[in-house]
């Protein structure tokens, strides 16, 4: 028996008409979505910091908005002369003159595309130029710390010294600078941390030619939980050591587990930022510290940032340990 094709000449005609009268039925309710007119707050306490005789780093605290404030515009002489992502806040402004003054302002932009009023103009003056400078400065030492709340940390660090100067102090969060400081200031306040966090944080020090010093010690802070948070899932006394073999290096890696009231059944393993290998155990998994070793063929001096996370008992990934550095070699 054949198939019969029914017809329906009207079905878009009567589509379209329903969404039609759906459309005036909601306009006449007044449930038209509003167009958001507000503007972001004024990005606050923006600094501005000489990196070398030709650029400048400007940092500022995050703005507020009632829907969500999508990026930053850096200005100077009221031109944008940078945009940034609102996940960022701060920026290196290249391409000035030496021993020039100059003075900048940040604005806050939401997706409607309002801005913020300018923030406070941040003064600054570039250095001279330096003589030739091809030796870095000396490693900050003695980097401390501790968490300020929830969401800030407090930082200090034995100063370095250069054949020329220091111009200023980077500190490094997972191998992302995120703040700048003079280099005649050897403390740092840290805002706008993440409650019930682990931060692993280095200092360099820079000199006028833009060259920097080695990485200081590593430093874990681990900021306080909101009211109310569960605990922290991320593992702890993450230590990781290499040694040659034949052609290649071996890495070990060993770590204290997290209490998540159950056992832990695989960990992804995190180099450079990306997931490298999901850590599945071939047996009942370990109690205590657990280890790993893998393999790499690399040169001597490669570097590697590493950190864990564990695969919790109801299946969703914990929080990510401290991350940790190893050079291969050494």
């Amino acid at each position: 028996m054949e198939g019969t094709t029914v017809q329906r000449p009207h079905a878009t005609a009567a589509s379209a008409c329903s969404a039609a009268l759906l459309l005036a039925a909601l306009t006449a309710c007044g449930s038209t979505p509003e167009a958001d007119t507000r503007k972001p707050t004024t990005p606050g306490h923006v600094t501005a910091q000489a990196s070398s005789a030709t650029s400048v780093h400007v940092m500022w605290e995050p703005a507020s908005d009632n829907k969500a404030v999508t990026g930053y515009e850096v200005y100077r002489k009221g031109k944008k002369v940078k945009s940034v992502p609102a996940a960022k806040v701060m920026t290196d402004v290249d391409g000035l003159t030496a021993s020039t003054p100059y003075a900048f302002t940040v604005r806050a932009r939401d997706a409607a595309g309002n801005l913020s009023a300018p923030s406070n103009a941040a003064n600054v003056t570039t250095p001279a130029p330096t003589p030739a400078d091809h030796e870095p400065p000396t490693r900050p030492v003695k980097l401390r710390g501790t968490a300020d709340g929830s969401r800030a940390a407090d930082l200090s660090w034995g100063g370095s010294t250069d054949d020329v100067g220091v111009t200023s102090y980077d500190i490094y969060q997972e191998d992302s600078r995120i703040h700048s400081v003079p280099g005649t200031q050897t403390t740092a306040h840290l805002t706008g941390l993440r409650p019930g966090t682990v931060y692993t944080f280095t200092v360099r020090a820079r000199d006028a030619a833009d060259t920097s010093s080695p990485d200081s010690n590593a430093l874990d802070l681990t900021t306080a939980s909101a009211p109310g948070a569960p605990v922290s899932t991320a593992p702890t006394d993450l230590r990781i050591s290499n040694r040659v073999q034949g052609k290649e290096y071996v890495i070990d890696l060993n770590w204290k587990q997290p209490e998540t009231g159950g056992e832990i059944p695989a960990y992804q393993l995190f180099m450079g930022g990306r997931l490298t290998t999901t850590i599945v155990w071939g047996s009942t998994p370990p109690a205590g510290r657990a280890s790993y070793r893998l393999t790499v063929s690399d040169p001597r001096g490669t570097r590697y940032s590493m950190k864990i996370r564990a695969k919790l008992p109801d299946g969703k990934w914990g929080d990510f340990s401290a991350q940790r550095t190893v050079a291969l070699g050494d």
